[in-house]
């Protein structure tokens, strides 16, 4: 469990009922008898940093049905109640900080800076002032935007997989150069840039290059062939909406399947090993050329689509929290891809990196895999470098979109196929909209 529990007996359970909503409470969850939703939902708003806005009076009814729909509300009430945050992981991770922490009580003053986003400023400029030199390093810094919304802050759990990313650069740092990497030398004395300093101009290494045109070669970044229009009037059905997103997810999945025939490493692993890494990851693939090469047209056709169809009442009430969870994490990623304006280079090597995953079950070349996976990586980042001089971040930023798409793809797994239609609806709207008006 994710952290210190006191399960209910069977013959009580119907009595014990979540603080926040009033829903089955499972246990004790940051100190206080709660939901599974309320958990969770009060873990992502502190681990991610989030700051939300009431559309009434702050003081909306929360309760089973209705506490997704204002999520100011529903974490003031759970600081309200007794949330204790620190109890908390640092890192995000399952297991609590300490399993002797309970309930606390905290000053409304100090609910106002949580909810306000002043705390999180706070805690980050006493890591800017007083951190060690892993916290200057480029995979611990926050994001450009420095705003403390969900569209702009990272979490703590993308934090962790940053530190595995300086871990690994600190790794070979000083060591010699493997014959792989000696076309890029100047990757392995890479440090942080100095935002005092102004960028020094450098060129791209002739070898990456290459390679980055070689994995452009192997794209197919003509616009998708699925029908996407509907006349005007129409009004379009669950099943011919899921239908309609079948019959992307096939053309989406028949276009990886002709990349990976065209990648340029293709002789240098073995056909099972492209079986278990394609069964692996197609769904992150299709998720990241989703929100990038092809975002113009899912954002834009398809979401047209959508807004032709009109879900039930009953779609609305069985709606998951599990699916609310991936639409709050979707939105979230579009707006980050949105803000980085990710190119082709950067989109086909970020792709390249996900697929190579070198800790998937049933490899025949796992250390194979983790070769090519350090070459992309040291390449995509030389790029990113040479490119982009003025967006020292840039680099991390990117690589810590990888860990979510995985996260994003393994949890719509769980969403029921009957809920897609909806779930596509909400996201395609939100995201949508929320760029019209910028």
């Amino acid at each position: 469990m994710e952290t210190w529990e006191v399960s209910v007996p069977d013959d009580r359970a119907e009595q014990r009922t979540c603080l926040i909503c009033g829903d089955r409470a499972t246990g004790l969850h940051y100190g206080i008898i709660s939901c599974e939703g309320c958990k969770g939902f009060f873990k992502r708003s502190i681990c991610n940093k989030r700051v939300y806005r009431c559309s009434r009076d702050k003081n909306c009814v929360m309760s089973r049905k209705q506490r997704n729909r204002c999520q100011y509300c529903r974490l003031l009430k759970c600081l309200q109640m007794g949330m204790n945050r620190k109890a908390i992981r640092e890192d995000g991770m399952p297991g609590g900080r300490n399993k002797s922490i309970g309930p606390v009580q905290i000053s409304e003053e100090e609910i106002e800076r949580i909810m306000s986003g002043q705390e999180f400023e706070e805690e980050a400029n006493h890591w800017s002032n007083h951190g060690d030199s892993d916290h200057s390093s480029p995979g611990n810094r926050a994001s450009e935007s420095n705003q403390p919304s969900p569209g702009s802050t990272l979490s703590s759990s993308r934090s962790v997989e940053l530190n595995g990313f300086m871990a690994f650069r600190e790794q070979y740092m000083g060591m010699s150069v493997p014959p792989h990497y000696q076309y890029i030398p100047h990757l392995f004395s890479y440090s942080g840039h100095s935002p005092l300093l102004p960028p020094q101009a450098r060129s791209l290494d002739p070898q990456s290059y290459s390679l980055i045109h070689q994995l452009l070669s192997a794209e197919d970044l003509e616009p998708l062939g699925t029908p996407m229009l509907i006349e005007d009037g129409y009004a379009v059905t669950q099943a011919e909406l899921f239908a309609l997103l079948c019959r992307l997810a096939d053309e989406l999945l028949f276009r990886q399947i002709a990349w990976i025939k065209k990648l340029p490493f293709f002789c240098e692993l073995s056909i099972k090993d492209y079986t278990c890494l394609l069964s692996s990851t197609w769904q992150e693939l299709i998720l990241l050329s989703s929100l990038t090469v092809y975002s113009k047209q899912i954002f834009g056709e398809l979401a047209d689509v959508t807004a032709k169809y009109s879900p039930s009442d009953e779609e609305l009430h069985r709606f998951s929290d599990e699916g609310m969870e991936v639409i709050e994490r979707l939105i979230y990623l579009y707006h980050k891809f949105h803000q980085l304006k990710v190119s082709n280079e950067e989109y086909a090597c970020m792709k390249a990196i996900n697929f190579l995953n070198q800790d998937i079950r049933g490899l025949t070349s796992a250390s194979q895999l983790e070769q090519l996976n350090k070459r992309y990586w040291y390449i995509c980042q030389d790029f990113t470098e040479y490119k982009y001089t003025h967006q020292p971040n840039r680099f991390p930023d990117l690589m810590m979109c990888l860990p979510e798409i995985r996260y994003i793809a393994g949890k719509m797994v769980n969403v029921p196929l009957e809920q897609l239609p909806l779930l596509f609806k909400v996201v395609l709207h939100s995201c949508k909209t929320s760029v019209g008006k910028e």
